[in-house]
């Protein structure tokens, strides 16, 4: 096939760049290099055509889809940014280019795509309590995160409630920050395609994504996070207690799951979790990354995001047997190769965290 990859020069995309090269296809990536995160000239696998335009430009979309016979989806704006304040940025770089894309494929018979979806849809993750079963807890509170009560509470009797592997089918509740919303956003659009001409789409819900290549901006996740302060030498900073739980999995991999999404062909719409299938905490995280680059081990801050949830990870298990796919880089070896790693670019400016502390929270380190 002949597949164009949109956001291709970004950390994910052109990982799926080089592994669709790898599988015989001809590809072509298409990224407007935004200065939120490109630091530097893009680094594409040799092979890879690259046109320099934006998503959003509707003659540019019509150019770079002549020929082609698939697209894998990966541009837009990542992670939270400066939360509301970006509003407008989110929504016209992810949604309103999107639907440009998704015009220019209908005038242009194209009717297979992936698209780069990610766990955010879900909101908070799945949880049970003892008495009630499935709920959907409520929202965590500022005078509780103040009071360092962090695990989700059942809205029925207050319990502490326990957390589960995602499924496709759990409802999705991304309201809690504007990246969220405007990724639910991109994937129903999608779903609206693909209804509507027959083309086969399939939304790959990305869970934590890490590897070498990653982007050094305030723009990415937090293993990017802890990985840009072990290679500056300074001990990350882990929020809440430390035990948010999070399905880390490795970039490689996540490069297969689009390779394997292509082939698919089947008509209409469907998600799929992209995970590793085993949940780690963050401060287990933050240990072994500061270890494997011999720095100062994390700190425990007690600070937090109102908007942060707490425990999401995923199951793997449509994915592994409707498409064949497989995580095959486990955490141990990923990290360590992610330690060793120097990070595109550099830390955004004028980024603002929102966070609250007690003195408590203070002194509370590891």
């Amino acid at each position: 096939m002949h597949v164009l990859v949109t956001g291709g020069a970004g950390f994910i995309g052109s990982r799926v760049a080089g592994a669709l090269l790898a599988a015989g296809h001809r590809v072509r990536v298409l990224d407007a290099l935004l200065p939120e995160l490109h630091f530097a000239a893009p680094r594409l696998p040799e092979g890879v055509e690259f046109v320099h335009a934006d998503l959003r430009d509707e003659d540019a979309v019509r150019r770079a889809l002549r020929g082609v016979d698939a697209v894998s989806h990966h541009a837009a704006m990542v992670g939270r940014g400066r939360e509301i304040l970006d509003a407008r940025r989110y929504a016209d770089c992810n949604d309103l280019a999107t639907a440009t894309l998704l015009v220019g494929m209908v005038e242009a018979g194209v009717e297979r795509l992936s698209y780069a979806g990610s766990v955010v849809v879900y909101g908070e993750g799945r949880y049970r309590c003892p008495e009630h079963g499935l709920v959907r807890p409520r929202r965590r509170t500022v005078p509780d995160l103040d009071a360092g009560r962090f695990e989700p509470r059942c809205t029925e009797c207050e319990r502490e409630l326990a957390a589960e592997a995602i499924e496709e089918d759990d409802p999705l509740a991304p309201a809690y920050n504007i990246y969220a919303v405007t990724k639910l956003a991109q994937e129903n659009l999608v779903a609206a395609w693909a209804t509507d001409t027959g083309g086969s789409a399939s939304a790959l819900r990305y869970h934590s994504v890490y590897g070498a290549g990653m982007l050094g901006s305030s723009y990415t996740g937090v293993a990017g996070t802890f990985h840009h302060a072990v290679v500056e030498g300074r001990p990350p900073r882990v929020f809440e207690d430390g035990l948010p739980r999070r399905d880390f999995v490795h970039v490689a991999d996540v490069a297969e799951a689009n390779v394997a999404a292509l082939q698919r062909g089947v008509p209409g719409f469907r998600a799929y979790n992209v995970g590793s299938g085993t949940p780690h905490t963050i401060l287990d995280v933050a240990r072994a990354l500061a270890a494997a680059a011999g720095g100062p081990p994390p700190v425990v801050t007690g600070e937090y995001r109102v908007a942060d949830v707490r425990h999401v990870f995923a199951s793997p298990a449509r994915i592994m047997s409707e498409l064949g796919w497989r995580p095959r880089v486990g955490l141990e070896a990923g990290l360590r190769e992610f330690a060793a790693d120097r990070m595109r670019g550099g830390v955004t400016p004028g980024y603002r965290l929102e966070r609250r502390q007690t003195n408590a929270t203070k002194k509370r380190v590891v």
